[in-house]
């Protein structure tokens, strides 16, 4: 298996979002897997702040040179604020997705919810299932 970088310390998503608690907000990002399995991130389509997002349902789109893909909620929450830098450098994702390449940030409805989450090494397995 190919190598990626999976943090300790966040939370992931069956469908490679990670998820970072920080105080009241949640961090969202896609998983180093994600991007290398993408190629080069050509465009990244967010939502509005203010928009509510569903645990588990589509919130936006990322397109490479390989694939066009749906962003999925890793939990429920209002978004407080997106990556804008990704609009103009969406490469920032193949760069460095878990900090300058991050999606956005959320309010989360119910702060547990990333308990329910994967934890790393769960993640890993995970991927490796579908290796």
């Amino acid at each position: 298996m190919a190598e990626y970088e999976i943090p300790d310390t966040l939370r992931f998503s069956e469908q490679d979002e990670w998820a970072r608690v920080e105080g009241e907000r949640v961090v969202i990002g896609v998983t180093d897997y994600a991007q290398q399995q993408l190629g080069d991130i050509v465009f990244v389509e967010l939502p509005e702040v203010g928009a509510e997002l569903q645990m588990g349902d589509p919130f936006g789109v990322i397109e490479s040179v390989k694939a066009v893909s749906d962003l999925f909620a890793p939990v429920t929450g209002t978004v407080l604020e997106i990556n804008e830098a990704l609009a103009e450098q969406p490469e920032a994702i193949n760069e460095d997705c878990y900090g300058a390449g991050f999606l956005l940030t959320l309010q989360p409805a119910d702060p547990q919810q990333t308990e329910h989450l994967l934890d790393a090494a769960a993640y890993r397995a995970h991927i490796q299932k579908r290796a």
